[in-house]
């Protein structure tokens, strides 16, 4: 399965930028790769004033938790162009691991990271469609409202 379009064109034709990719805040490294397969360290939910905070069921809506795993996608894509210099290398996306800070028997959590894997599925067509989890959590760091891990396959050359 190979991507059929131009995601950075794709980009372009919805309006949205990638951010700037962040630096790893531990011990680990954002991107690793093994042969094809390049496994991605989890990114918490960033807009333009930083981490993008707070839990649902309580103070952040569905929508609030949709754009911010929306956000997340747009960070791993930033992290995947950065090392491998263009999305276009993205052969197709495998996993996506992600978690919401959710109150306590917060019950939409699949519904928040449907903002990343709707995301992916308009830059990379039926190569976006991937496996997935959807989980929510009583934390994440600093307090951000949504993180994101994932797995994608590198085009071969």
């Amino acid at each position: 399965m190979a991507a059929t379009s131009h995601a950075e064109e794709k980009l372009n034709e919805l309006n949205l930028a990638l951010p700037a990719p962040p630096a790893p805040g531990g011990n680990y490294v954002s991107f690793k790769r093994v042969g094809p397969i390049a496994y991605l360290s989890g990114v918490i939910s960033t807009g333009p004033e930083g981490a993008i905070t707070g839990q649902a069921g309580t103070d952040r809506s569905i929508e609030d938790g949709y754009a911010a795993a929306r956000a997340c996608a747009l960070t791993q894509l930033a992290v995947l162009k950065r090392e491998l210099g263009t999305l276009d290398a993205i052969a197709e996306i495998l996993s996506v691991n992600g978690y919401v800070n959710a109150a306590s028997g917060f019950p939409d959590s699949p519904a928040i990271i449907n903002g990343a894997s709707d995301l992916f599925i308009a830059l990379f067509g039926e190569s976006g469609r991937h496996v997935r989890a959807a989980v929510g959590v009583s934390a994440l760091p600093r307090h951000a409202l949504v993180e994101l891990q994932m797995t994608v396959r590198i085009q071969e050359k």
